[in-house]
């Protein structure tokens, strides 16, 4: 069993049905509903290099952490035990001033607040033991206790990590800070370094690139090949892929032939760079982990969200269609590219004395506090989901068939453009997130 965090990022630019277009790295087990449950956050495998000719192996990081996922209940006082015996002739641990070793098994104390989310607290250097051979095998078995206001906190068993001696190659890229505040029409230099950590050369290296819609490429590299993707379900994105003959020895450094710029264009607003090389040949790469990394770039720009309702006329009895717009008057696109949640839920309250008898796929009937709504038709509530995305001119249309049941002058149905968490810190005008659809309006006076 494992619970691992996601990895470092989300990565843009992959095609499919995961998260709307993008996928996850590093993903352990699953989510789990709201327990009382302690989870470890530990690694399923780590690769651990030999010694560069015969050398010293360096060392490398074991990061675990303990997390809980229910929100109700306070858990502090973390003890995680960690059990190396199945290390043995194949990888030594240096143990942290939170872990009191006896033998070959460790309590790492995790002091205060246990967090709802993976957070890594305790971390163990672990290298490759004198005389292990490649491809050496081991595994660390870890269980956890905490402290809750009713009792015991404990971990179900049968968290590990198999440990593996490696050779080869260990590419690792720079981690770039994040851009705030770019202007649109500004260029930023993404920095770029790529370094050998592992025992063996490189013998070349290739790298893959994904820029999203507000950002061009300002350099380019003869190395390279450039193409254009996105459509109705992808976010357009530029996808770049590179292959340089670099030589990297162990512990050396390269970096591009020219400083890798991108143009903030006047459609930017959340924006991200991917970027990801690897060994040439199909070599395997010792950690793929540091491979990856992510430039954000924020723009300082806005999206202008708004709706449209609709006024409707109809005798009781009959069913008239009442169409809701949404639009994006710009001037940015937005998309939510890490997580893949609709850009914005358009929510529309059903009016008094009506019945839809029809609603769009991507809405769905809601109670009017937003529980579960069993049936299609009839619900007092309707959540519609736009993409994950949504151009800079986007607009989308939601009609609804109501059936009039008894009528009611100027009966009213709020409708509203909202975010699926937080606020819409990109949007200058909220007036207009608000609209309403009016059946059988009063005769104007």
């Amino acid at each position: 069993m494992h619970r691992a965090s996601v990895g470092r990022a989300v990565r843009l630019g992959a095609c499919g049905t995961a998260v709307a277009g993008l996928f996850v790295v590093g993903l352990g087990a699953g989510t789990a509903m709201a327990s009382d449950t302690l989870w470890v956050q530990s690694p399923y495998e780590l690769n651990v290099p030999l010694g560069v000719d015969g050398g010293e192996p360096p060392a490398r990081s074991l990061d675990l952490g303990l997390y809980h996922d229910n929100s109700n209940v306070k858990v502090t006082d973390g003890r995680l035990t960690v059990d190396v015996s199945g290390l043995a002739g194949v990888a030594d641990i240096v143990w942290p001033a939170n872990c009191a070793p006896e033998g070959t098994v460790a309590v790492c104390t995790v002091d205060g607040e246990i967090p709802v989310t993976n957070v890594d607290a305790v971390h163990l250097g672990i290298r490759a033991a004198a005389g292990a051979q490649q491809g050496a095998q081991g595994t660390v078995t870890y269980k956890a206790t905490a402290t809750t206001p009713s009792g015991t906190m404990k971990s179900p068993e049968g968290f590990t990590t198999t440990v593996t001696v490696a050779s080869g190659p260990d590419l690792a890229l720079t981690e770039p800070d994040p851009v705030t505040g770019a202007e649109p029409g500004s260029t930023t230099t993404v920095p770029f370094t790529v370094t050998n950590e592992g025992n063996e050369t490189a013998h070349g290296y290739t790298l893959t690139m994904s820029a999203s819609y507000g950002l061009d490429f300002a350099t380019t590299y003869p190395q390279c090949a450039y193409r254009h993707a996105g459509g109705d379900e992808d976010a357009p994105m530029t996808h770049v892929t590179c292959a340089f003959d670099d030589e990297i020895a162990p512990g050396a450094s390269v970096q591009l032939p020219e400083p890798l710029r991108v143009d903030v264009n006047d459609k930017a607003l959340n924006e991200r760079l991917d970027l990801n090389v690897a060994p040439a040949g199909g070599v395997s790469d010792i950690d793929d982990q540091d491979n990856y990394v992510v430039q954000s770039v924020r723009a300082a720009n806005t999206a202008d969200f708004a709706v449209r309702g609709a006024d409707v006329t109809a005798a009781a009895g009959e069913t008239v269609t009442a169409e809701l717009r949404f639009e994006n008057k710009g001037p940015a696109w937005f998309g939510n590219l890490g997580s893949g949640d609709p850009a914005a839920v358009v929510e529309f309250r059903v009016p008094q004395g009506t019945t839809v008898t029809g609603a769009p796929t991507d809405c769905r009937p809601r109670t009017l506090t937003g529980g579960y709504y069993p049936d299609r038709a009839g619900a007092p509530r309707y959540d519609c989901n736009l993409p994950y995305w949504v151009s800079e001119n986007a607009e989308r249309a939601f009609a609804f068939q109501l059936r009039v049941d008894s009528v009611v002058e100027d009966a009213t149905g709020p409708v509203v453009v909202r975010p699926v968490f937080g606020a819409f810190d990109f949007d200058p005008e909220t007036t207009n997130n608000t609209a309403k659809v009016v059946v059988n309006a009063a005769p104007a006076a």
